[in-house]
């Protein structure tokens, strides 16, 4: 059976959700909220040790300022909600992404949750804001250049994969996109290189931790050769 250790969401179709029923974009987003915490608290409780959560991408910037603005809320809310369960339950709250761009009321208490939870290693929470997965990776290249003398022989896989926003976490197992679209748009493209990928018709507002557990149990069933041939 396939180990999964760190599982990645593109939770997308929030928008849509919520004019398929009639309600406006931003209540499509509440929802998905509500989403995030019992994903989150199931990934905990089955023992995943890393989730990173594509919840705002360098391109939503362009977005209506008052869909942002409701974002942004939501997400502040989502923190000061779950800081008690991230302290209980061992769970790490990481923040990647280009973060300076954030409203300052959202840095402040992104920052001391980070900083409050960094000590918490059952699993690593990685939230993805204003997130380019390109743009990771030049920020990884910029900051071996920035060393003095680095050696040029030096910089492995592994050497440059620390120096990515999801060093905690390690390689993507498996990648999951709701919403029905055939794509990973700028996500962890680095980390996803040899990762599992789930396209799910369901929109984000309407999957369910049983939808989560039919995934990896097909994800279990894979067969990862990671390039090899399978010895019979």
């Amino acid at each position: 059976m396939n180990k999964l250790k760190h599982l990645a969401i593109i939770m997308d179709g929030n928008g849509r959700w919520a004019q398929k029923n009639g309600f406006p974009r931003t209540d499509g987003h509440k929802k998905g909220a509500s989403v995030v915490h019992e994903i989150v608290t199931h990934c905990r409780k089955i023992g995943i040790k890393a989730l990173t959560l594509y919840a705002f991408s360098e391109e939503n910037w362009g977005r209506p300022k008052e869909e942002i603005s409701i974002l942004m809320e939501l997400l502040l809310e989502f923190m000061v909600k779950e800081r008690v369960t991230m302290l209980d339950n061992g769970i790490h709250f990481n923040p990647i992404g280009t973060l300076e761009k954030l409203p300052d009321f959202l840095k402040n208490t992104l920052f001391d949750l980070e900083k409050e939870t960094s000590i918490n290693a059952v699993m690593e929470l990685n939230i993805a804001l204003s997130y380019s997965g390109r743009q990771d990776i030049l920020n990884a290249i910029k900051n071996i250049i920035s060393q003095n003398n680095f050696d040029t022989y030096s910089i492995t896989e592994d050497f440059f994969s620390q120096k990515l926003s999801t060093f905690n976490s390690g390689d993507v197992d498996l990648l999951i996109r709701t919403g029905g679209d055939f794509r990973i748009s700028n996500f962890l493209l680095w980390e996803s290189a040899y990762a599992e990928l789930f396209f799910e018709q369901k929109l984000w507002p309407e999957f369910t931790a049983d939808d989560l557990d039919r995934i990896i149990n097909n994800f279990s069933q894979r067969d990862r050769r990671f390039g090899l041939i399978k010895i019979i």
